[in-house]
C-alpha cells in the first residue's frame, strides 16, 4: 500500500510540474492591474522631507539633544502618521496625531538621549503612514565622547 501510494505522488509531482507557469498570466488583466495601481499611488498621499537625516556632530556622553524634521505633504489626500518609533528607548519622537492636508507642513521631534550609548551611534525612526509605500524612516547619529565617571560606574 505504501509502495502505490508513494507512486502516485510521485506522479503527481512529476506530471504537475510540467505546465509553465508564466503561461498562466493573463497579459489584459495584468496591465488593467498595473494601471489600477498607479492611479491609486496618484491619489495618494506624499511625504516630502526637508531632511531625512541629521547628524548631531560630537556630544558629550548624557546629553540629550534634539532635533526636528519637517515635511509637507505633496500629495492628493490627507497624510495620516498612525505611529512613530525609535529602534532604541533612548530615541523618542514626537509626531502630529492630526491628519495632514494636501499643501500642509508639520515636523517630527526627535530626542536622543546620549546616556550609556558611547562612540558611534547610529539610530532611527519608522514612521507607519498612509503613504503608498506605508512607512517612511528618518534618521540621526551622533559621535558620543565616553564620560569616564559614568563608565566606571557600570
Amino acid at each position: 500500500m505504501k509502495k502505490i501510494i508513494t507512486l502516485m505522488v510521485l506522479s503527481l509531482l512529476v506530471f504537475s510540474c510540467k505546465e509553465n507557469a508564466t503561461n498562466k498570466i493573463n497579459k489584459e488583466k495584468l496591465s488593467v492591474a498595473k494601471e489600477r495601481d498607479n492611479q491609486i499611488k496618484v491619489g495618494t498621499p506624499r511625504i516630502k522631507f526637508d531632511k531625512t537625516e541629521h547628524d548631531f556632530g560630537t556630544i558629550k556622553e548624557g546629553d540629550i539633544v534634539e532635533t526636528i524634521f519637517k515635511f509637507k505633504n505633496t500629495g492628493k489626500s490627507e497624510l495620516i502618521i498612525t505611529s512613530a518609533k525609535g529602534n532604541c528607548g533612548c530615541t523618542v519622537p514626537e509626531w502630529p496625531k492630526e491628519p495632514i492636508m494636501p499643501g500642509e507642513s508639520g515636523q517630527i521631534k526627535v530626542k536622543f538621549n546620549s546616556s550609556r550609548k558611547p562612540n558611534l551611534q547610529q539610530k532611527q525612526v519608522t514612521l507607519i503612514t498612509n503613504t503608498s509605500d506605508g512607512k517612511e524612516i528618518i534618521k540621526i547619529k551622533a559621535m558620543v565622547t565616553p564620560d569616564a565617571k559614568l563608565n566606571l560606574k557600570s
